[in-house]
């Protein structure tokens, strides 16, 4: 008989490992893996093979391509036709390689930093020690948890993209453990869509001073571009439009026959997805002589508040409760793999941990935090199953 699963036990014995946790946390940091380095992000994902080796799981590392590939791990044994769970990290991060000879794994009092610890490899360390939890204390989760950690998340997950919408479109439910938002921790159960898009305007050379009239300006089109990209943001639907670089021209006494600009789109719900994306496309030039390549897409569609996700975040709420948290929820105008598993199944994001300092010099987690947060891991994993997911739903 399986035993009684209780967020209580979980966290007890957690706190037991709690330096086994830290220690792990210090190997991962220790190899470097910026996201254009597909050998260093790979050494990441070698490096947790022995970790869900040791728990029973069949690692497959994927190919790499331009990336260092991704790793996906299941039970050796587990019921066929049992439903599944899916648990997401990155071993990516965005430090060269070099970081840490400037900026070492150190710990002072409460607080670790160290480069990628809070995005996301702390989050790695918490699914090793979620699911060694649960083995240990003998308890049965409702679906066969299954582990996927890619190596291209921070630039996209181009290569990745498509195993996590096969994995979450036959999960039951998908737990993203990217770190938490703001001092609490909030939980993310929506995300803006994330779009990319580079506008190349062609024109006529000619020599500025002997045959102006000859040319046709590449630049002064885009002027006019720029304008009517900026023209889409509406701070009332939260929609953001930033041209973020733009190069275009040969020298000053030529008329430019080239420019491009490169655009972030940021939206919240599909039907706004689908509205900036009309309205870029249909950008028609007014300079003669012009024309108007746009080539991108919103790469990362949103991940809406849906019914689904806001359930899940309930459940953990009241878990966190049992676990000594009081833990809130926010919309995160950054993307994540949760934006691909909320398109096909209930999905909650930033089950990380708590720090700050994403991307930034400053990164840091607090370590007192790390045991609480693996629990709640656990404890979700843990979760009875609502009813079974339908096509579509």
């Amino acid at each position: 008989m399986a035993a009684i699963a209780r967020p209580s036990h979980v966290l007890d014995h957690l706190h037991r490992h709690r330096e086994e946790l830290v220690g792990l946390c210090e190997q991962l940091v220790s190899i470097e893996s910026p996201s254009d380095d597909p050998g260093a992000t790979r050494l990441v994902l070698e490096r947790l093979i022995p970790e869900f080796d040791g728990l029973g799981y069949r690692c497959r590392l994927s190919r790499p391509n331009n990336s260092g590939g991704y790793l996906y791990a299941r039970p050796r044994h587990y019921p066929k036709g049992a439903r599944v769970q899916l648990i997401l990290g990155h071993a990516d991060t965005v430090w060269p390689i070099g970081t840490l000879a400037t900026r070492p794994w150190t710990v002072d009092g409460r607080t670790a930093h160290g480069p990628g610890i809070f995005d996301m490899k702390a989050g790695l360390v918490q699914i090793v020690f979620a699911l060694r939890a649960i083995r240990d204390l003998g308890f049965e989760p409702p679906a066969t948890p299954l582990v996927f950690i890619n190596s291209d998340e921070e630039i996209g997950s181009r290569e990745s993209k498509r195993a996590i919408g096969r994995l979450s479109r036959i999960a039951a439910r998908a737990f993203v453990c990217e770190p938490g938002l703001g001092p609490h921790g909030s939980l993310k159960t929506a995300r803006k869509g994330i779009g990319r898009y580079t506008v190349t305007v062609h024109g006529r050379a000619a020599h500025a001073g002997l045959d102006p009239e000859g040319g046709a300006s590449a630049i002064l089109e885009l002027s006019s571009v720029i304008q009517q990209l900026f023209a889409l943001n509406d701070r009332e639907r939260d929609i953001t439009v930033n041209v973020g670089t733009i190069k275009g021209g040969i020298q000053p006494n030529v008329i430019a026959p080239r420019s491009q600009a490169v655009v972030d789109v940021r939206v919240l719900n599909q039907t706004d997805a689908d509205h900036v994306d009309e309205a870029i496309r249909a950008i028609a030039p007014v300079t003669d002589g012009t024309t108007i390549k746009v080539v991108g897409a919103i790469g990362r569609p949103p991940m809406e508040k849906t019914p689904r996700n806001a359930s899940l975040f309930e459940r953990a709420r009241r878990l966190g409760r049992d676990l000594g948290m009081d833990l809130g929820e926010v919309t995160a105008g950054g993307g994540s793999d949760g934006n691909t598993t909320s398109q096909h199944t209930a999905t909650l994001d930033g089950l990380g941990v708590i720090g700050d300092g994403a991307h930034a010099p400053s990164e840091h987690i607090d370590i007192t935090n790390l045991v609480p947060r693996t629990a709640l891991l656990a404890a979700l994993l843990l979760e009875p199953l609502g009813e079974p997911k339908s096509v579509g739903s």
